[in-house]
């Protein structure tokens, strides 16, 4: 009879702030001030992050400065330093190294770890790597131990700033049980919202429901969620990933029926992706913009650029020409950008 297999053993790695902590070590004077780092005060622009002592005031990543400034007229806004940044990352990336080859980096600033083949358990070893990042940068890191990426996502995200927490595989079902449904992946506003009218917030209450009955309300993705709300997750860390995409979407509550409506969302949707690709791809170079509208009837249209900046001027002018295609109500709105491949970018390096 073959022994059963070993439990995966995952971390997940959360630099706390990364951005403003490494603002804040380098200019001692900013310690114990809300700090913001990304849209300068006096031009249109969002923040790509800010401290814990701006959060405190609601002011948070991906919001637009004058709203941040709104909410905490003292915030200190500082330009982003993504060479300093990208410096730091690779220290980290080192130290992660050290423990495991597989290591899946998500942005500079976030890593799984698959530590199953290191004989020493996975808490102490996320300790110690935390450790060693403080005592090689003098920055703090978060960090969730568990079977699977899900259950060590979650799981980072309890003990922030400086702290982690450990789910075992026994213990993933009491785990689950009563987190709310929103802390799964995929679930947004507008499916949290349809959940709670089929009298579910919980991942211990969507447990009540069958495949078939997830199924019916979500289709392919209720297949997942079945999955999801148990804490089953199978996806391996994979090493040295490579994003050839980066995009961000809404699904609306009310279909929206105007242009003005529709420019209004992607308005807001831009500010998003701006942030998302300051914080997750400040290096990589966009080949073309996109934008896709989903309709009442579940009907779809894209359109993609190359040569066009993505600016939000760039992505209003693929909503016109999109909204234009047809009458139909829309529900659905999504904008992004295609990378070139790095050994592209690698290949059209000047010769010094």
């Amino acid at each position: 009879m073959p022994a059963p297999s070993q439990p995966r053993a995952i971390i997940h790695l959360d630099m706390d702030c990364f951005y403003a902590a490494i603002e804040v070590r380098d200019r001692p004077s900013l310690r114990g001030k809300p700090v913001g780092v990304g849209g300068a005060r006096d031009r249109r622009g969002v923040l790509t992050t800010c401290n814990y002592e701006a959060r405190a005031f609601g002011v948070r990543s991906a919001m637009p400065t004058f709203m941040a400034l709104q909410r905490c007229p003292n915030l200190i806004v500082l330009p982003t330093r993504f060479d300093v940044y990208r410096k730091e990352a690779g220290v980290v990336r080192e130290i992660m190294h050290r423990f495991t080859p597989l290591v899946e980096t998500l942005s500079l600033d976030e890593a799984y770890l698959d530590v199953t083949a290191n004989p020493r358990p996975p808490g102490p070893l996320a300790r110690e790597i935390r450790d060693l990042i403080f005592k090689e940068t003098k920055l703090t890191a978060s960090a969730g131990v568990g079977p699977n990426k899900l259950v060590a996502k979650i799981a980072s995200e309890i003990n922030k700033p400086n702290g982690q927490y450990e789910v075992k595989p026994e213990k993933v079902p009491e785990f689950m049980e009563p987190l709310p449904v929103r802390k799964l992946w995929g679930i947004g506003a507008v499916t949290e919202e349809k959940l709670a009218r089929a009298g579910v917030t919980t991942c211990g209450e969507m447990q009540r429901l069958s495949r078939p009955e997830l199924h019916e309300l979500f289709g392919k993705f209720g297949g997942e969620l079945y999955d999801l709300c148990r804490g089953i997750d199978d996806r391996p860390v994979e090493p040295n990933r490579e994003r050839k995409s980066l995009s961000t979407e809404e699904t609306f509550g009310s279909d929206l029926t105007t242009l003005e409506q529709c420019e209004e969302k992607v308005g807001e949707l831009f500010e998003e992706l701006a942030a998302e690709l300051a914080q997750k791809e400040p290096t990589r170079r966009v080949t073309k913009i996109f934008l896709k509208l989903k309709f009442s009837d579940f009907t779809r249209t894209t359109i993609e650029r190359a040569g066009l900046l993505p600016n939000l001027g760039s992505y209003h002018q693929l909503l016109e020409e999109a909204f234009a295609r047809t009458g139909k109500k829309i529900r659905l709105i999504g904008i992004g950008v295609r990378f070139a491949e790095i050994e592209q970018e690698v290949a059209q390096l000047p010769l010094l």
